[in-house]
């Protein structure tokens, strides 16, 4: 009985005697710590929540501050993983003390919303009238930029209000990385990044932000993630690609724009998807990826990292359609399982 009673406590960590029982305290589940974007958060929140179901000795703590910060906490080491929409450029890579991998696990479309009384959904924008909206060109709705694509819409007089991301966004990036390949006078005023120095509009922090203000101020425009625009029930425009056909941000349009995806992506996965060649292609759609170290610091997060983002690429993406993601393409997907093999701690591979 004694002896039974040690191998109790060894597995265990922690008993209590009580007159006629044993009762046991399990050790605390490992707590997995991550940051970055916005964009794939009802998609990551989702994940973590049915992982950790599955896999209760594992918790995730993930901190939705925008791809920015993500980039700043996986440089600094504060977290075992950041999270971006925006890749990381070939000079900030050079200044980690190690390798990093970007590991895709999404397609998500960036969404342009209004509010507009009378107007409804699909409302038309050419490339051209979407720049001068953000460049502050366009000011009232009723321009005649606005109005010859839409005869039959009754767009008031109203002043035109801009609303933009006021943090580090990757959603920012895919963005304005859209306007930089699609108008010269962005490309060269404002240019893509991140954070870009707006011509005018207010800031919200976050894709919640965003939409907020949007849904709070008559006759605003601005863009987010296409999850929280259907969330919030907000009117989304029909957007003219580069094939001339105007298309609003859906699971479809999306996959259309990632349907080239496996034939172009690279070996480290930085690739753009904005302006994708395609009838029915949405024109702002990019790939969303986790920030991981090559060389782990701790081998039971490393592994159990690894193994949330093998589940992740295969099972996880079945929860990707019913949030409005597109899936990663198989053909990709085997690719990135090659990279995630490389991840290791003290040279032993955790996959």
């Amino acid at each position: 009985m004694k002896r039974h009673l040690a191998i109790g406590i060894a597995l265990f960590g922690f008993a209590f005697l009580t007159a006629g029982h044993v009762s046991v305290r399990a050790a605390a589940p490992l707590t997995v710590t991550g940051a970055g974007a916005t964009f794939p958060y009802p998609l990551y929140s989702k994940w973590f929540y049915e992982y950790s179901n599955a896999h209760p000795g594992v918790n995730f703590n993930y901190q939705s501050i925008g791809s920015g910060g993500g980039i700043r906490q996986i440089t600094a080491g504060t977290v075992d993983f950041g999270a971006t929409d925006a890749p990381m450029k070939d000079a900030d890579m050079a200044k980690l003390p190690g390798p990093i991998f970007h590991i895709p696990t999404a397609i998500g479309a960036v969404a342009v919303v209004y509010n507009l009384k009378g107007v409804g959904p699909g409302l038309k924008l050419t490339q051209e009238a979407l720049a001068d909206i953000f460049l502050g060109k366009i000011t009232r709705w009723n321009d005649p930029k606005i109005a010859s694509q839409n005869p039959g819409a009754k767009l008031p007089g109203e002043d035109i209000v801009v609303a933009h991301r006021s943090d580090g966004s990757g959603t920012t990036d895919i963005f304005t990385n859209y306007l930089s390949t699609v108008n010269p006078g962005w490309k060269e005023k404002v240019g893509r990044g991140k954070s870009v120095r707006w011509p005018v509009g207010l800031g919200g922090k976050g894709n919640e932000g965003v939409a907020g203000s949007v849904k709070q101020t008559p006759g605003a425009i601005g863009y987010v993630e296409l999850a929280y625009a259907t969330q919030n029930r907000m009117a989304m425009a029909a957007l003219r690609n580069r094939e001339g056909s105007f298309v609003p941000p859906t699971l479809e349009s999306t996959s259309a724009a990632a349907a080239g995806a496996s034939r172009t992506m690279p070996a480290d996965f930085r690739v753009s998807l904005v302006d994708a060649p395609g009838k029915d292609a949405y024109p702002i759609c990019g790939l969303t990826w986790i920030l991981v170290t090559k060389d782990q610091k701790d081998e039971a997060k490393g592994k159990a990292l690894v193994a949330f983002l093998k589940w992740a690429l295969h099972d996880g993406q079945k929860m990707n359609a019913p949030l409005l993601y597109a899936p990663i393409p198989g053909p990709v997907v085997e690719k990135v399982d090659a990279t995630l093999q490389q991840i290791r701690f003290q040279g032993k591979s955790l996959y």
